[in-house]
């Protein structure tokens, strides 16, 4: 089979198409053909040695994937050859097969072609728990999304809406606003024109918002937290604008009576996967009746899987970006 390879870390341009060996499921394992893998952005961070994992060489990136189940092994029970599955794999997806757990494999329902479930386990997921689990996001409440036209960000916006939610949505460029208002979002905030803070009260007729949906973090990290309304909470999701982990006065908190929550999805889907399976049990239903309506901006080629993870690194994506592989 065909896999884009990981050979040194380094930079996006250096991954390698090569013919490797298949692999082989083990027993609480299944063998899925992948026609299409998300990129996302531990991508960009694990090809050069800075994800929390670090796998051996060679190694394909690709943390999700969405084809075709091959075979399974003896200890699988709810899954069978040819079931359409997606998939969380935390690296190897970049291939035109991998083995992944069984218990990190969902059915993929009638609604959904394949491009789309590899584009929305893994942001529809995290944004979710998000919402859900760890800020409790009311009806009539108010949700602050950083960063609304990326993949978790138009994910949270979707959510946010569906759960009842008025929706601000915060970009740096009017064309990503525009992707973000066509998801619903009530408002709009270029935060490279405007002063966050600023909009913000003015749009909550000084009351701040209830929650904020933070997958950027940088300079705007701590502007951000001072929008936050009394007994708010702050969604730490992730880093994407670089530049290292920002820091927040202590006494913020404290005056706001608000909290600063982080979301690891990965970890909660390990360690609660009954809810999680109850996530995305709304998620499908939600899914069907039109209300969730992922965003694929552009696919690539295996062989140009490098280029779609530069893209994302350099936060030129809008959406979701996918690599098919046939």
């Amino acid at each position: 089979m065909k896999a884009l390879l990981c050979k040194a870390f380094g930079p996006a341009e250096t991954l390698a198409l090569e013919d490797i060996d298949s692999p082989r499921p083990k027993g609480n394992e299944v063998l899925i053909e992948v026609q299409a893998a998300g990129v996302n952005f531990p991508d960009t961070l694990i090809i050069e040695g800075k994800y929390q994992f670090k796998p051996p060489f060679p190694f394909s990136p690709g943390g999700e994937v969405a084809g075709v189940v091959s075979t399974v092994g003896d200890k699988v029970a709810h899954l069978k050859a040819g079931d359409r599955v997606m998939a969380l794999t935390g690296w190897g997806g970049f291939a035109e097969q991998v083995a992944a757990p069984a218990y990190n494999v969902l059915p993929v329902p009638a609604s959904m072609d394949l491009t789309t479930a590899a584009a929305f386990g893994m942001t529809y997921g995290t944004s979710m728990h998000a919402l859900k689990q760890r800020a409790t996001l009311k009806p009539g409440e108010t949700l602050l999304v950083l960063g609304a036209a990326g993949g978790v960000g138009l994910a949270a916006v979707e959510i946010g809406k569906a759960m009842g939610a008025k929706v601000i949505a915060a970009a740096s460029s009017a064309e990503k606003l525009e992707v973000a208002r066509n998801a619903g979002a009530d408002e709009l905030i270029n935060y490279s024109e405007q002063s966050l803070k600023d909009e913000v009260k003015r749009l909550t007729n000084g009351q701040g918002v209830d929650v904020i949906y933070d997958p950027v973090g940088g300079p705007l990290f701590e502007e951000a937290f001072r929008c936050m309304a009394w007994n708010g909470r702050f969604l730490v999701v992730g880093f994407a604008a670089g530049g290292g982990i920002p820091a927040l006065p202590a006494n913020l908190p404290l005056l706001k009576g608000a909290s600063l929550v982080g979301v690891f999805w990965g970890s909660f889907a390990q360690r609660q996967p009954a809810d999680n399976a109850e996530n995305f049990r709304q998620l499908f239903a939600w899914h069907a009746e039109g209300k969730l309506k992922p965003l694929v901006s552009q696919t690539f080629p295996l062989a140009r899987g490098g280029e779609a993870i530069d893209a994302l690194g350099q936060r030129k994506a809008v959406g979701k970006l996918v690599v098919t592989m046939r």
